[in-house]
């Protein structure tokens, strides 16, 4: 089995039911944005949400994947930024308790956490303060912590840190890792267009990108800009929320439904997909399986609150796994 190695924002994500829009708007949050905060409007928000219901858990994009990953027996580890605080700790124990070798460096800045406000229409909102997680450097990265890996998975939020992926880029080929990316968010790609296109071109063997994102990183629909993304790469996904998600290699196109569910809540939904798309590669199974993995991870995701499952929903999880292995 192949082993894999994740980069990313180490965050811990604080996840809050609220009964009603009128708290984000109360609190300057517009319903479904990504808000980047500084401390104290975390602070504030998290003052204004006190009286509701939530749940901690660590978070971040690449961490859900890895974390997925791991809790399906693949050798993972993950390299990270985080506070020398309780919340540090939480995220740390939170990985070692799932199994994941973690390379996490500790700053005197407080641990980044992202606020998602989940309204009754399972819509998620984000305030997220990044805090020690930007705070990973190139120099941090060392090729010890990349050897034994075979893949490298990197979300695209780290783009705004050129030096950082490029660097965390070089090292993996210089041991011959395939490297995965995620494009992260139509707004991120907007924003770094040119940076994303440049180490693509130069790096990158796998792409994940939801239809928004796609269509930011090329101005086509789903299906062209599947084409498009492909001639960058080895793999390219494009996820087409509850269409499914498409995909092609060479030669080969497949589209892959999706499983039915009772959403509550997206968070992680793409995220997961990327563990279970990840996990089929890691055995070596065709596209088509490794597709199915990711529809059942992020199927089985959006119904319960959060990016976590618990025990029961893995064990659900394994066993249709092991269903479609067979068939």
């Amino acid at each position: 089995m192949k082993k894999i190695l994740g980069i990313g924002n180490a965050l811990v994500d604080v996840v809050t039911l609220i009964d009603n829009d009128s708290i984000l708007n109360k609190l300057g949050l517009p319903k479904g944005s990504m808000q980047l905060v500084d401390g104290q409007q975390s602070a504030s928000i998290k003052k204004g949400s006190e009286n509701y219901k939530r749940k901690m858990a660590s978070g971040g994009s690449a961490a859900n994947t890895i974390h997925g990953l791991s809790m399906l027996g693949v050798p993972s580890g993950f390299i990270g930024s985080i506070g020398k605080d309780e919340t540090g700790d939480f995220f740390e124990k939170d990985f070692k308790d799932s199994g994941v070798n973690t390379f996490l460096f500790k700053r005197d800045t407080p641990t980044g956490t992202a606020i998602a406000l989940i309204t009754p229409d399972s819509e998620r909102t984000f305030a997220t303060h990044l805090g020690a997680a930007v705070e990973l450097t190139a120099s941090d990265l060392k090729k010890e912590d990349f050897k034994g890996f075979d893949i490298l998975y990197m979300e695209g939020y780290l783009i705004i840190n050129r030096e950082l992926v490029e660097t965390a880029c070089k090292i993996a080929k210089s041991l011959k890792m395939k490297i995965a990316l995620d494009l992260a968010s139509y707004n991120v790609v907007e924003a770094n267009l040119r940076a994303f296109k440049e180490i693509i071109e130069k790096y990158v063997d796998i792409i994940f990108a939801n239809e928004e994102e796609a269509k930011a990183f090329t101005g086509l629909d789903p299906q062209t800009a599947l084409f498009r993304l492909s001639e960058l790469c080895e793999t390219a996904v494009v996820k087409v929320g509850s269409e499914g998600s498409l995909l092609k290699r060479g030669e080969e196109v497949i589209k892959i439904g999706t499983i039915p569910v009772k959403c509550k809540d997206t968070t992680g939904a793409g995220d997961l997909y990327a563990s279970g798309f990840l996990y089929g590669m890691a055995l070596n199974e065709s596209l088509e399986k490794c597709g199915l993995y990711g529809a059942v991870l992020s199927g089985k995701v959006i119904e319960i609150h959060g990016a976590r499952m618990d025990n029961s929903k893995w064990e659900e999880i394994r066993k249709k796994i092991s269903e479609i292995r067979e068939s």
